[in-house]
């Protein structure tokens, strides 16, 4: 009987690790013996039975011989690299043939070797020796090497060999996910069989040996563990078996060179004294590679590493264990439950560093305040001071919470939920906080809180808890709502209303975990709410609003029942499934029930139980389906007991397996099933005659197990896949590889298109290998591509992939041509933008190889139509030729010239090109004249170009650099103050004056001023301001022109000022200065003031706070239809009640005394004016509309209401208030006379009287 890799894992309890169908792709394998020349194999014989993975042999060198003694014969020279391969065989053994269809003879079996591979095959007996030798010849290395395998496997006879392996080896030998045996099968083609391990310890047969009929292998001797061994079962031809067996053994002796070891059962009170001994026990390992792992609540060591470094380390330890176990000896103390939280952890780790004593502790959650202090008797002493030390090292307080339990319960559930612990301890640094334990809560009477450290932050963190604990009072509420239906009111659905609670009631809502299953909402209203109200009312009346919501939500969510039906225990299995996967389908994916069988139904008298509760429908839905699946159970129609057989094309498995087994696993994980590929050696072929050819078509067949309706489900989707493979065809399309790139596109997007759009695999082929195969598994050739799918999709697709072609063959033409490397530089045009403006133009692409040093000429490509290439040709050679009729002239002209040439923004060189016929384009400017870089010490010009322009660039250069050299530079004294005018706005009088004298004039502080040179009248100039020294540079009749210009520009220095000084009190200061206004009105008679003190409050008082007395209307006592009642706020505070004291001194300085007395004469009559100004009303109305009519066009309305009523009115930009300045008269006439203008309706726009 055949198992697979599956049932292999099951039977050893391997799975989760391995799967029985992974990839297919051939993988490689170490090598194995091969037959010796007497007719027994030899197993140690390399020579034999080398590795039969493909390989590619260096540089086309044949492979060297590898399956006996006999010459080579040599490969033929052809186009493909002919492999060879020979082996010679003493006894040729039949004894197989002439069963189930196999050929009877040496010839047949040749024969049919040759019709399945493609080879050429040839043997030759020597008659003396009785040894056959065989001559094989393939294009294909992987081809050769099959018929090889598959000519030892015909002449081979088929025997069973017995392997012991140690049980703890068969996860190795599998493989993860069956990868390995997997390999060994595939390569080796033999039957493995390893049995199931439950059923060897059943039949008492761990270490023994199954009959075979072969000679068995003697199993390995025990090991220090007395590891049992399973009997590994290899069925096969000779050779084969071998290798398979050399195969297994060399995994087996990989995973025996390590071991694992535990350390199991360690006392508790021991423990303390072996962990810190760990370098100790490394030592013992004596450089071997061990690693120990700790597992304290197991109280077990775990070593792991290089066998006997794992021995020595686990001696080691045993050692010590026992020595201790001797050695120490115990008290007891009884210490109060709070403070045993500071002798666990580090404390009881800082304990043993002090004394040598270790300290064990009952669990928290269990009753009793004993300790027990273990250790030598030596150190029972020092342990006794250090435990009393750590207990009362910190400051220890139980904070009772307050009852009724419940209560106490609700304020732990949200102090528990909110992270108030951490929150708390966060707060107050060194304070810990420790919460009661889930488990205690049911049974406690009373809950503490314990806060442990230093006594004034434990203190300070308890005056905290007791404030939040003050503001819960009354603001807690449990609310019965079944538990089940908890995930229906807590769900996505309901997430918004839930969030409304908080934000609208200011109530958070608990749910309880769903695996308390507690029927119980907690409510609490926030305390910690910036919105949070203190009243005892408020908080009652928003949890019973949030109450009656919740009761709503969840009478909406589900009519909850219970429903309790009678099931034997032994059927219980059958309803849960394998791993819950049953229960799980009957509960469904909401999950809104609850199945509890036997004990955990609450039924103390009996274990046939099942218990379902939760919404209604659910329930009896559930019912239904259980008394089902128990009937099904009764009647043997359970989940493992229904079998399909049927078989499938052996070619179809590897793509129905799928990678890794990916296919076949998403079967069995969707469908419950089990599935079993039987590909077993001796499997029975089907033969297909077909004339002239015979070939055999080899099945495959599948066994599914499982329930009834996923076993025929299964079956349909293997079969319909099968079907969909069988409708399969490939097609080869001849496309030159030149095109191929186009039609794979960037990153393969046009490719994976055609395979998306029509469900077919294209594969182009990649560079050839040394062995003349592709890199693909196909083997194509540089001008093929493959098609393979569904008929009518590979139809399809081949029809878009020719037009695709003829597309590329008509849009994808190459024109290859030369042109002169000095030109490149041209036709590439700075930072490339030539060539892709001629791309852009013609729409071709153009690609120019880089010229070498020695090469005079440069190689382009163009691809694209016919016409682009034509254009982009035509356009490239142009350039090419424009090079090759240019001449290039270089001159010297002094560097001093160079800046003066180009001139500003390279205006005077443009200018230069201009004036000698040359072009306009900027582009083509660019390289006709080139100075030398700034930083470079040359004085060479290059001038490149049409020989006609050429020509005359060097002559206008010349001429213009002539003129240069009898340039002068002379200096004049212009007031710095005066330069900014002189220069204009922009530039422009000093333009104007340049255009105008033909001289180039350098102010100081200009970029050019230190490069024009000293001037020629320097002595002149004497003891000028550097600041106020001009120089002016040219002709000697320019500069002498624009000097002249210069100093007729000059303003002579004013005359000296005549002056005037007033005390001006601080207090009038805003009234007459009036923003500024004033001083810009005396500028118009030429006066300018200074004062020696400015203001420092503001120009008003501030607004009052309004009052409900201030508010008026506008209301008239007789309205008419045309008035309306506008409400506004009027207030009144004197001008100067908290103004500054003192005067400040105003120095007025006029060009004449005219201009003087006037400006003093404005000032006396403004600061008599400000005197009046005794009153500030505020009025402010309710809105910004009326103020346009305040306002009015162009502020005609507002001057009018100042000039009748003498108030200053200012109306403001930011707010309603208009801000009236003057007498108390003044200000009461300003304010009415705006009050009736907002009071009449508007000419237009208003409203339509009724």
């Amino acid at each position: 009987m055949a198992f697979s890799a599956a049932d292999l894992q099951r039977r050893h309890e391997l799975e989760g690790a391995p799967d029985p169908f992974p990839s297919l792709a051939p993988a490689p394998a170490p090598v194995a013996p091969a037959a010796s020349s007497n007719g027994h194999p030899d197993t140690s014989s390399v020579d034999a039975f080398p590795s039969l993975a493909p390989a590619a042999p260096a540089n086309n060198a044949k492979p060297a011989s590898s399956w006996g003694a006999a010459p080579r014969v040599k490969a033929t020279a052809s186009k493909q690299p002919l492999h060879s391969d020979s082996f010679t065989l003493s006894v040729v053994d039949l004894s197989s043939a002439g069963r189930d269809g196999k050929p009877t003879t040496l010839g047949e079996v040749m024969k049919h070797v040759v019709s399945q591979y493609k080879i050429k095959l040839e043997a030759s007996t020597n008659q003396k020796s009785r040894q056959t030798t065989f001559y094989l010849k393939s294009e294909s290395l992987k081809e050769l090497d099959k018929a090889k395998r598959a000519l030892l496997a015909a002449l081979s006879p088929v025997v069973t060999l017995t392997l012991h392996a140690p049980a703890s080896t068969i996860p190795t030998i599998i493989g993860p996910k069956g990868a390995t045996l997997k390999q060994v099968r595939d390569q080796t083609n033999v039957k493995i069989d390893i049995p199931r391990k439950d059923t060897l310890q059943s039949n008492g047969q761990t270490n023994g040996s199954a009959p075979a009929s072969g000679t068995a292998t003697p199993a390995p001797p025990a090991d220090d563990e007395e590891e049992p061994t399973i009997p590994i079962t290899i069925t096969g031809p000779q050779p084969a078996a071998l290798e398979a067996q050399a195969l297994i053994n060399e995994r087996i002796a990989t995973r025996r060179s390590r071991a694992t070891q535990h350390v199991r059962d360690i006392p508790p009170h021991v423990l303390p004294f072996i962990i810190p001994r760990r370098a100790t026990f490394q030592e013992a390992a004596e450089g071997a590679d061990v690693t120990l792992s700790l597992k304290a609540a197991a109280h077990e060591i775990t070593v792991s590493g290089d066998r006997e470094g794992v021995v020595r380390v686990v001696e080691s330890i045993k050692s010590a264990v026992t020595y201790f176990t001797n050695e120490i000896t115990s008290f007891k103390i009884t210490l109060p439950k709070r403070q045993h939280r500071l002798l666990t952890g580090k404390g009881a780790e800082e304990i043993y560093a002090k004394s040598k004593c270790a300290v064990v502790i009952a669990n928290i959650e269990e009753p009793g305040d004993e300790i027990t202090v273990w250790g030598k008797p030596a150190d029972l002493a020092a342990g006794m001071s250090a435990v009393m030390e750590k207990a009362n090292s910190a400051y220890i307080h139980e904070f009772p919470l307050p009852g009724p339990i419940s209560f106490s319960r609700q304020l732990l559930t949200y102090m528990v939920r909110v992270g108030y612990p951490e929150t708390l301890a966060a707060a107050h640094p060194g304070v810990s906080v420790y919460t009661p334990p889930a488990s205690s809560l049911e049974k406690a009477s009373v809950l503490n809180v314990d806060l442990v450290g230093e006594k004034r932050a434990v203190d300070n963190a308890v005056s905290q808890v007791s404030q939040l604990i003050g503001k819960l009072i009354g603001a807690t509420k449990d609310v019965p709502i079944d538990w089940l239906v908890h995930r229906i009111i807590n769900s996505h659905k309901n997430a918004k209303k839930i969030k409304a609670f908080h934000e609208q009631h200011n109530v958070l809502v608990f749910f309880p975990p769903e695996s308390a299953e507690q029927s119980t909402v907690l409510l609490v209203y926030d305390p910690t709410s910036p919105n949070a109200s203190p009243s005892p009312v408020e908080k009652a009346s928003k949890l019973e609003e949030v109450e009656k919501e919740l009761l709503k939500l969840a009478k909406d969510a589900a009519d909850v029942k219970t429903v309790t039906i009678t099931v034997e225990k032994k059927w219980h299995d059958a309803v849960v499934g394998k791993n819950g996967t049953t229960l799980n389908a009957i509960i469904g994916e909401d999950k809104t029930l609850s199945v509890k069988f036997g004990a955990d139904a609450g039924d103390a008298s009996t274990e046939d139980v099942i218990l379902i509760r939760g919404v209604s429908a659910d329930v009896t839905r559930a019912t239904k389906e259980i008394e089902k699946i128990v009937e099904d159970a009764k009647n043997d129609e359970i989940v493992s007991g229904h079998i399909t057989e049927f078989e499938i094309d052996r070619e179809y498995v590897g793509r129905i397996v799928g990678a890794q087994g990916a296919g076949v696993n998403r079967l069995r994980d969707t469908l419950g099933v089990k599935i079993d590929f039987q590909d077993e050696a001796d499997e029975k072929e089907e033969k297909t005659v077909k004339k002239k050819k015979s070939a055999v078509v080899q099945k495959v067949k599948v066994k599914i197990v499982g329930r009834k309706e996923n076993v025929e489900e299964a079956k349909k989707r293997i079969i319909a896949q099968a079907e969909r493979l069988a409708d399969e065809t490939s097609e080869v399309l001849k496309i030159p590889h030149q095109y191929h790139s186009s039609l794979i596109g960037q990153s393969g997007k046009y490719v994976i298109r055609l395979e998306e759009k029509y469900g077919v695999k294209i594969t182009f082929p990649r560079e050839s290998s040394e062995t003349g195969e592709g890199k693909t598994r196909e083997v194509l050739k540089a001008d093929e591509v493959l098609v393979k799918g569904g008929r009518k999709g590979v139809a399809s697709a081949k029809s878009e992939l020719l037009e695709a072609v003829e597309f590329e063959k008509e849009s994808n033409n190459v024109a290859k041509f030369t042109v002169p490397s000095r030109s490149v530089a041209r036709i590439l045009g700075k930072s490339g933008a030539t060539i892709n403006q001629i791309k852009d133009e013609t729409g071709a692409q153009i690609d120019v190889d880089k010229a070498t040093e020695d090469s005079s000429k440069t190689n382009i490509q163009v691809r694209g139509t016919k016409t682009a290439i034509a254009e982009a040709k035509a356009a490239i050679l142009a350039i090419s030729e424009q090079v090759a009729e240019e001449t290039t002239v270089t001159i010297n002209v002094e560097s001093k010239y160079h800046r003066t040439l180009i001139g500003a923004g390279g205006q005077g060189l443009r200018d230069l090109i201009l004036r000698c016929g040359g072009p306009t384009d900027p582009k083509i400017q660019a390289g006709l004249v080139r100075f030398p870089r700034q930083g470079e010490p040359s004085d060479e010009v290059r001038l490149r170009g049409e020989p006609k322009l050429v020509a005359k660039l060097q002559a206008e250069l010349e001429s213009t650099v002539a003129v240069l050299k009898d340039r002068i530079v002379l200096g004049v004294e212009v007031p710095a103050a005066q330069h900014r005018s002189l220069i204009g706005r922009g530039g422009q009088h000093l333009t104007d004056l340049q255009n105008k004298t033909g001289a180039q004039v350098q102010f100081p502080g200009s970029r050019s001023y230190n490069n024009v040179g000293e001037p020629e009248n320097v002595d002149e100039l004497g003891d000028v301001d550097p600041a106020n020294l001009v120089k002016v540079s040219g002709t000697r009749a320019a500069c002498e022109k624009a000097v002249a210009e210069l100093k007729g520009s000059i303003k002579p220095p004013a005359a000296e000022s005549i002056s005037a000084k007033l005390n001006v009190p601080l207090k009038y200061h805003h009234a007459v200065a009036q923003q500024g206004n004033f001083f810009r009105s005396l500028r118009t008679y030429g006066v300018q003031v200074e004062q020696s003190k400015q203001a420092k409050g503001p120009a008003v008082p501030v607004r009052p706070a309004p009052s409900s007395d201030t508010t008026t209307s506008a209301r008239i006592d007789d309205p008419d239809e045309d008035t309306v009642s506008v409400e506004a706020q009027w207030q009144v505070v004197a001008n100067y009640q908290d103004a500054e004291e003192g005067d400040a001194e105003w120095t007025f300085k006029a060009r004449d005394q005219e201009g003087l007395e006037k400006a003093l004469k404005l000032t006396q009559e403004a600061i008599e004016h400000a005197e009046k100004m005794s009153h500030v009303g505020f009025l402010t109305l309710p809105d910004r509309s009326t103020f346009p009519r305040i306002v009015g066009s162009k502020g005609a309305n507002v001057a009018k209401l100042r000039a009748e009523s003498g108030a200053d009115i200012t109306v403001s930009r930011e707010d309603n208030t208009i801000v009236i300045v003057g007498s108390e008269t003044a200000i009461h006439i300003a304010k009415d006379a705006i009050l009736k203008t907002t009071a009449q309706r508007p000419a237009r726009g208003g409203r339509n009287r009724d």
